[in-house]
């Protein structure tokens, strides 16, 4: 079984969502289907249906959130030695070589990412493109426009 990376703030995220969805969100469709159940005839309750077919959704996202944590290689960034590398967990301050506009990404893992918050997957190719590199060198990415060049200004273990 491949254990995928995440961060510790990754996998907090993921544990509150499962704690949700198990202590307040089950028992509130519970509680509905029990309800509709009561208005007698399942065949055309149509708030039976809703409610069971809401069920299934969140027991299916229960099911996919412990999967999840079940493979995951949880890595607390703070602890990794500041050897000025790219590593997973990082957080790298770019500058587009053309543009010289400046960036900042987190290298997180797959569920984690997110780019309006600035969060990069690490299989995206930025990601792939600054791994194993260190502050003051050129990465090449190779994205859908074409080549980008971008100059690796810090790295930060936060």
């Amino acid at each position: 079984m491949n254990k995928s990376p995440m961060t510790v703030k990754g996998a907090e995220q993921l544990r509150a969502e499962l704690q949700e969805l198990k202590s307040v969100t089950r028992p509130k469709i519970i509680a509905a289907i029990a309800e509709a159940r009561a208005h007698g005839d399942l065949k055309e309750n149509a708030e039976y249906h809703a409610a069971r077919e809401q069920q299934s959704f969140v027991e299916g996202r229960i099911a996919e959130i412990e999967g999840k944590l079940a493979t995951a290689h949880i890595i607390d960034v703070s602890r990794l030695p500041n050897n000025g590398k790219i590593v997973f967990g990082a957080t790298v301050v770019l500058m587009n070589v053309e543009t010289e506009e400046e960036v900042t990404y987190q290298i997180v893992g797959e569920d984690e990412a997110d780019i309006k918050a600035n969060l990069i997957s690490v299989t995206s190719p930025i990601a792939r493109a600054l791994i194993n590199k260190e502050e003051g060198e050129i990465a090449v990415v190779q994205a859908p426009s074409g080549k980008r060049e971008y100059e690796i200004i810090e790295v930060k273990y936060v």
